[in-house]
């Protein structure tokens, strides 16, 4: 994995949180845990995006296309 060296400006009680876990050894260093959070938050938002893009899909429409599209590939599988 190609990595990039980038400076970030952050409010020091936050700093002083992720100092602290990493005395704890819950990251190894700052750099694993900013990463960490900024891959996380990034999933989240993807989530959140593919779950509202779900949400405006009309239940019916989506079983009728389904059934509709698998009875037409049915009716070509081979017989048995």
């Amino acid at each position: 994995m190609s990595v990039a060296k980038v400076a970030i400006t952050m409010n020091r009680d936050l700093l002083t949180t992720i100092d602290r876990l990493v005395r704890q050894h819950v990251f190894p260093n700052r750099s694993r845990a900013i990463q960490d959070a900024v891959s996380e938050k990034i999933g989240k938002l993807e989530t959140n995006r593919l779950a509202r893009e779900c949400a405006k899909l009309n239940p019916k429409e989506e079983i009728a296309i389904a059934e509709e599209g698998l009875s037409n590939e049915v009716e070509s599988w081979p017989e048995y």
